[in-house]
């Protein structure tokens, strides 16, 4: 994989692609993640920039590095564990599963007439497909829609840094969200990619997301196949 030449250091993009695996169990907690010269081949980079990244991660808690030991993970939660309501994935991966995230397409594309994307942002929209993989298998299919004024995201920049820190850097932030779980039947390309019969009902979410002042910034529709997964929240107390 390749990291972006752009104004975000390397050593940060790594950083961000490491902590990525860790929050989703590819890099298992308790356990090392591989060893630097393997980082150095997969992505291209120096062993300054490997090292700068481990040790962002070292002080924010992921990491720690033991003489002769290789390099630990010591947490698999994100700054929202400080809250009770945990993320989905993050429960899942304390419960020992592996999850990986799979960019599909990135495309300008026309809205159906009458459709919700078509209501939110008009003729055309930026339209990402994504697919979770929970265990080696297609779990959650994601189809993103967002203002055709953001432009183009390549699929290699969605693949070293999220969607969101992508946008912030477009200066396009969220004041609020709502989410809509309803039992729908998926289009039949999204059942393709999850493996389930056509016509075979799933769990769909909705979530609209805002701007502080009210208009639309984005909109998500998830289909969850939850013959391999219940969808799990966990409240501590």
């Amino acid at each position: 994989m390749s990291l972006r030449r752009n104004d975000k250091p390397l050593y940060v993009q790594l950083k961000n692609i490491i902590k990525d695996r860790i929050l989703h169990g590819v890099y298992p907690l308790h356990e090392n993640i591989p060893p630097e010269p393997q980082l150095e081949k997969e992505f291209g980079v120096s062993k300054i920039t490997v090292r700068g990244a481990i040790q962002e991660l070292v002080q924010e808690g992921y990491l720690e590095k033991g003489s002769g030991k290789g390099t630990k993970v010591i947490r698999n939660t994100s700054g929202t564990k400080l809250s009770r309501l945990k993320r989905f994935t993050e429960v899942l991966v304390e419960e020992g599963h592996q999850i990986q995230k799979v960019w599909l397409r990135s495309e300008i594309a026309e809205n159906p007439e009458g459709s919700e994307p078509w209501r939110l942002f008009g003729k055309s929209c930026l339209k990402l497909e994504r697919v979770y993989v929970l265990d080696q298998k297609p779990y959650i299919h994601y189809t993103h829609y967002l203002s055709a004024d953001i432009g183009e995201l390549e699929l290699n920049e969605l693949k070293v840094q999220s969607l969101y820190e992508l946008l912030e850097e477009r200066h396009i932030s969220f004041g609020r969200l709502r989410d809509e779980f309803a039992v729908a039947v998926p289009p039949a390309d999204v059942a393709e990619v999850l493996g389930v019969p056509p016509g075979a009902p799933l769990l769909k979410r909705s979530r609209y997301s805002c701007s502080e002042e009210g208009s639309a910034v984005e909109y998500s529709e998830g289909f969850y196949n939850t013959e391999l997964q219940s969808y799990v929240v966990n409240y501590d107390v």
